[in-house]
This record gives C-alpha cells, sequence and structure tokens, in this order.
C-alpha cells in the first residue's frame, strides 16, 4: 500500500484521515511568494529550478498542505515545440503568432523534455529532495484542448471563436495540431515522473466551454491518448475541468484515476455516480476562504460529509485567490486535518 495519504486517497484504498491541498497553492496569497516575486518575472521564476523549488515548499511549510505541487505553469511547454510565450504584467500569456493554419501546425516539434525542459526536472528533483518524504510531490501539465486553445486563439479568451470555427470548418486540419499536443504532453509527463512526480493532474480548462458531444470529438481523445501513454505503475492520474460538471459520464471514460470537481458539481451526486470507480477531488468555492471561521468549518464539514471517508482528495474547486488572507487558507487545511 502507498505511504503517503493523498496516494492511497487517489487509488481508494483507506486512509486515515482525508488529504488536502490546493490548486494555485503555491501563489500571491503568500507574502513570503510575492517576496521572490518582486526579484524576478513569473517566467524567470518558473525557468529558474532554485526560485521555483523555493515557493513549490512554501505551502507545505506556512499552510500545511498534504502535498507539494512544483511551481510552474501550463504553457511553458509550448514554447520548446515552437510557440513564442510572453507574460505581460496584467494580461496573462500571450502567443504573438498563433497556431492558424495547418502549415503552422506542420512547423511545431515535438521535442524531447530533457532537452527544451531540463528546468522542470531540475526543479522536480529539488522539490523531492527537500520534501525528504513528507508528503508527496505533484506534477501537471494542460490537457491537449486547452493547450490548443491557448495556441490557437493567442491569449486567454472567452467565446475561443478561433479554434470552434477551424474545429467546425475543418476539423480534419486540427487533429494533427490536438495529436501533436497530446504526443508532447506524454512525454511531458513521463519526464516529470522519472524527474519525481509521485502524481499528475491534468488540467483542461477551457473544456468546460464544450458541448459534451463536442468534448467528445475535439478533447476527449486526446486526454485518452495522453494518459495511455503514461508511465504510471504506482502514479495517479487527476483530470480537472473547470465548469466540467457535465462533462463528468466522458471524463470517466479516459483511464485516469481522480476525477477533480469544480464547485458547481455536487459532491454527493457524484459520488453516488462514479466514487466505485474513481477517487473524486474538491470542491471547495475558492471564496468561500473570504469566509468567517464559522463558514469555512461549515462548508468543509458539508464537503466531507458529501465525499465520504475513502476516495476523497479534498481541494478547492479552483485556483486559490491571490488576496485569500494566508490565515483563512490555513484555517481550511487545519479543519480538513481535524
Amino acid at each position: 500500500m502507498a505511504e503517503h495519504l493523498l496516494i492511497r486517497a487517489a487509488f481508494r484504498q483507506p486512509v486515515e484521515r482525508t488529504p488536502v491541498w490546493m490548486m494555485r497553492q503555491a501563489g500571491r496569497y503568500l507574502p513570503e511568494y510575492r517576496a521572490v516575486r518582486e526579484k524576478a518575472d513569473f517566467l524567470t521564476m518558473c525557468k529558474t529550478p532554485e526560485l521555483a523549488a523555493e515557493v513549490s515548499l512554501q505551502p507545505l511549510e506556512l499552510v500545511g498542505v498534504d502535498a507539494v505541487i512544483f511551481f510552474s505553469d501550463i504553457l511553458t511547454m509550448l514554447e520548446p515545440m515552437g510557440l513564442e510565450l510572453t507574460f505581460g504584467e496584467g494580461e496573462g500569456p500571450r502567443f504573438p503568432h498563433p497556431v492558424r493554419t495547418a502549415a503552422d501546425v506542420a512547423r511545431l516539434r515535438v521535442v524531447d523534455p530533457a532537452e527544451g525542459l531540463a528546468f522542470v526536472g531540475e526543479a522536480l528533483r529539488l522539490c523531492r529532495e527537500r520534501i525528504a518524504g513528507r508528503v508527496p510531490l505533484l506534477g501537471f501539465s494542460g490537457a491537449p484542448y486547452t493547450l490548443a486553445t491557448y495556441a490557437v486563439e493567442g491569449c486567454t479568451g472567452k467565446n475561443f471563436n478561433h479554434i470552434k470555427r477551424w474545429y467546425y470548418r475543418e476539423p480534419e486540419t486540427l487533429r494533427p495540431l490536438l495529436e501533436k499536443l497530446a504526443d508532447q504532453v506524454a512525454l511531458y509527463l513521463n519526464y516529470q515522473i522519472a524527474s519525481g512526480a509521485e502524481a499528475v493532474q491534468l488540467f483542461d480548462t477551457w473544456a468546460g466551454a464544450l458541448a459534451p458531444h463536442d468534448y467528445r470529438e475535439i478533447a476527449a481523445p486526446y486526454t485518452r491518448r495522453v494518459v495511455e501513454q503514461l508511465h504510471r505503475d504506482g502514479v495517479p492520474v487527476i483530470l480537472y475541468i473547470n465548469g466540467g460538471g457535465h462533462l463528468l459520464e466522458e471524463m470517466a471514460t479516459l483511464g485516469v484515476d481522480v476525477l477533480s470537481l469544480d464547485w458547481r458539481t455536487d459532491m454527493a451526486e457524484a459520488r453516488a455516480r462514479f466514487g466505485a470507480t474513481h477517487a473524486l477531488q474538491g470542491n471547495l468555492d475558492p471564496c468561500a476562504l473570504y469566509g468567517t471561521e464559522e463558514t469555512i468549518r461549515r462548508e468543509v464539514a458539508r464537503i466531507l460529509e458529501a465525499a465520504g471517508p475513502v476516495g476523497h482528495i479534498f481541494n478547492l474547486g479552483h485556483g486559490i485567490l491571490p488576496d485569500v488572507p494566508v490565515e483563512n487558507a490555513r484555517l481550511f487545511v487545519r479543519t480538513v486535518k481535524e
């Protein structure tokens, strides 16, 4: 049986208590993170193993979470493939030369992560060394559809006009992009596992904007293609889709171990439908951490009761917000542990 609570929960094995961590747990709500951020821009932090490892471990030391997820961004993986990435202050990620044609797709390279993303491997090795067995180390990647959305739109969008236009007009020329991204994601996650990641999470952030029949066509096959290539002996795979409650039936067919729920999804209903085959992760509304101590304790108790004692990893339903009081984050983690 696995040593760590989170790994055991992911495989629906008995646990003494529910493990807890937070998406975006290494972030601006921590003064210590902001101090590092003042010394380096976001991409420099991602690409400097010492800085990435430092901020990755802050939530373990300062908040008491049951897992460390290494500090990076889902989009750094696209740079070695041939896509220039910029992060402007206050404007988020941008690709100045988005992928819009079959010729653009043909120019993208599937590369060895040990060459183009060696800083990720080094950051993971540093994290694993400094964790010293206390909690598991999580790796992650964007899922192929979400990565394609960024690459095609060129930035964060709301309507996803470009990729949906491509899908509805010329799906046969979009599929090679998704296939190429799926193979790169699989290589990337296997590299993370080889570098020390003990569980991995796929973020399909923008797939929640798809109807179920479109998800089956344009996203699900490529997530499955990733999962089937993973070297995952003893390494659980978590899948998160923001706004993905209507896609859970499809998500459950993709071979992952854990379905990560956003806060809009009813935990008790999800447990009744999928608890016999999948662990569940989530799903406190991130805004609940603005609440009073009484509110936070009540919401934690509600979700714990709905999820049951086996096969549940407590998390937020999305990333922790940057202006949440640190003490409320600590209270949340402490309450789950109690």
